[in-house]
């Protein structure tokens, strides 16, 4: 990867001959993810930081840093932005970006302590000290200071893709020895790294997921130790016992805190542990708790939500417990698109990409502004747009995020086949061998219609297989190759495989049907007992129940029903979705289709697509869940 950014720094604008050397794809994503990106990489990453004097970069100053013995999280700024900026330069050839990012990369490497160290604290406060224990909190933070070692994975993230978009030895030099520290502290030293972060350790023990990739870049068998350690620390804290309670059925909430963030980023670790072992425990554990959260703990906009009758909003609600107000915190949602990144690469399984395109069709578009710069810290299926202030997390997750799903679009195997994991206007490059090199470029109106056209240029005529994602929301999707019919059922991996002998000049054209579809969910409480005379008895005490629209990939929502209204409890006719759900015209410039939802007793309610309700405007209202009328017909 590193020959082709050089190739754009060096020289300018990169050429197919460039991505032929570099033996990499070239994607480029246009439509709403394309203008989303566009936004971030011309508004949060060329102006949140810029040089060593931007607020977020001056607080690693040596004498910031001397005084220093609180720091909060706000060192993560640095590798968060680090890693979205270099991506977003090498996949731009964004030069005054580029520049931005070495100035950054270099004052950091100029200001690391001779013992590896990259952080925010003074001498004393640092994770490689003992720290006094701090009196018990409900979040299981064991001492005064806990974000030392997330601060630090951040930076080996962000300065390994800094190495792979540049090419620069020095930089992957700084994120090993940030690793010979943290190996030296926790192996060499014995040090548990449970007791350097919150909620029982995991806002430290997410130095896995930095481990195990500074081994899979690196190969140096270190970090796969400490990788492991770290591992094996996790599981022996009997507060997180991460291992354990994945392998043992658990629900994600009673995963220590439940904090999504979190153990979110430590399933990703765990599923790169895998990748750097092949043990299949590994991946099997975070298979669980994925199936565990993707029932039980997703938005219908497909963000990991909670923060329910808890004193903390971002942690997981427990199973069955169903509020149209749960938090959807920004930082969770990139750390699920991360996840399913992972597991898609293990496992060439369309349901992980069917989940990373979910959320960001709505919970991630629905977080940013269109500007670029203003980003939600939470969105609700229920409730007001709130733009977040400067330091807060979620604005540099956000711009991550975004900055995951070129590389995740459209893809190709090592034996030449290409996926197409994302839908929506995409042009790819691929080089490979013996195949040459390879064009596809998508054309369609997706997300908003099921149409698209894709054009397959290969250098020469070569046989290999195209995989076409089949969503789980369409029915009877249909495929057209150079206009004759071909059969596109989905295998058990959820894609379409199409292998023939393709030749420059081809054309598919596959038809995804899109229908309004209602959604139902709700909370019941059951009460169950034993009668004197053993038979059992169940009485329902409660039952609150909601619906939901959607459209393909798309949730529907709407703002404040009649203009003023946060709910309005609707009776809707029986039979099909089709008989009170209809499609039509906004009537609007970029013509985006609503949805007008036509219930029993008062007029229609006109829904629109739930990132974009409201113009996304800081303060404005959306209402995706509305409660349905209690129906003596179900009690």
């Amino acid at each position: 990867m590193a020959s082709v950014s050089v190739a754009w720094w060096m020289g300018g604008e990169m050429s197919h001959d460039d991505v032929d050397r570099a033996g990499m794809a070239d994607v480029r994503l246009g439509g709403l993810l394309g203008a989303a990106l566009e936004a971030n990489r011309s508004g949060r990453l060329s102006h949140f930081i810029v040089d060593a004097h931007s607020p977020a970069i001056e607080i690693f100053a040596p004498t910031r840093r001397a005084q220093n013995q609180d720091g909060d999280w706000y060192g993560e700024h640095a590798g968060k932005w680090l890693y979205a900026a270099a991506k977003s330069a090498g996949r731009t050839r964004d030069a005054t970006l580029g520049a931005h990012v070495l100035a950054v990369a270099d004052y950091l490497l100029s200001v690391q302590e001779d013992d590896g160290y990259l952080g925010t604290y003074a001498p004393g406060w640092r994770f490689m000290q003992p720290q006094p224990p701090k009196p018990g909190t409900w979040d299981g933070a064991p001492s005064v200071r806990t974000w030392d070692v997330w601060t630090h994975s951040y930076l080996i993230l962000g300065l390994l893709e800094v190495h792979r978009q540049f090419g620069q030895p020095r930089h992957l030099e700084a994120t090993r020895r940030i690793g010979d520290l943290c190996w030296n502290t926790i192996v060499r030293d014995g040090i548990d790294v449970t007791d350097l972060g919150n909620h029982h350790g995991m806002s430290a023990t997410v130095l896995l997921d930095p481990a195990a990739e500074l081994y899979l870049v690196s190969g140096e068998p270190r970090y796969l130790e400490l990788a492991e350690r770290i591992l094996q620390q996790a599981d022996d804290n009997p507060a997180l016992a991460l291992l354990a309670r994945a392998e043992s059925g658990s629900d994600a909430s009673q995963v220590a805190t439940g904090k999504a963030y979190q153990l979110i980023w430590n399933l990703t670790g765990l599923a790169k542990l895998h990748k750097a072992t092949g043990n299949l425990r590994y991946r099997d554990a975070v298979e669980h708790l994925w199936d565990n959260i993707r029932q039980h703990h997703l938005t219908l906009g497909g963000g990991p939500c909670g923060g329910v009758g808890h004193r903390s909003r971002e942690v997981f609600n427990p199973a069955g417990v169903f509020s149209p107000e749960s938090y959807v915190e920004t930082c969770s949602t990139l750390a699920w698109i991360q996840l399913n990144r992972e597991l898609l690469q293990i496992s060439d399984d369309a349901r992980y990409a069917e989940e990373i395109e979910r959320s960001a069709y709505n919970d991630l578009l629905g977080a940013q502004a269109p500007n670029g710069e203003d980003w939600c810290y939470y969105v609700f299926p229920n409730g007001r747009r709130v733009h977040t202030t400067y330091w807060r997390c979620c604005k540099s997750s956000g711009a991550m995020a975004l900055e995951e799903l070129p590389a995740i679009a459209c893809t190709q195997a090592d034996n030449g086949d290409i996926s197409l994991n994302l839908y929506g206007p995409c042009s790819a490059t691929f080089h490979s061998e013996p195949l040459g090199r390879v064009e596809i470029e998508q054309r369609t109106g997706y997300p908003f219609d099921g149409d698209i056209h894709l054009s397959v240029t290969p250098e020469r005529a070569a046989h290999f297989a195209i995989r076409l994602r089949i969503p789980q929301w369409t029915q009877a999707a249909v495929l057209h190759v150079n206009g004759v019919l071909t059969d596109c059922q989905a295998g058990p991996d959820g894609y379409a495989r199409i292998a023939r002998d393709w030749q420059p000049g081809d054309v598919m054209t596959l038809q995804l049907p899109m229908t309004p579809r209602s959604h139902r969910a709700g909370n019941r409480n059951i009460q169950e007992s034993f009668a004197p005379d053993g038979s059992a008895v169940s009485q329902q005490v409660l039952r609150f129940d909601y619906l939901a629209i959607t459209r393909g990939p798309l949730v529907f929502a709407t703002g404040l029903v009649d203009g003023y209204k946060l709910a309005e409890t609707v009776r809707v006719p029986q039979g099909a979705d089709g008989d009170w759900l209809r499609l039509r015209s906004a009537g609007s410039a970029d013509d985006v289709p609503c949805i007008e939802m036509a219930p029993e007793g008062r007029d229609p309610i006109l829904f629109g697509p739930y990132y974009q309700v409201g113009e996304r405007r800081d303060g404005s209202w959306r209402l995706t869940w509305l409660p349905l009328a209690p129906d003596e017909r179900d009690a």
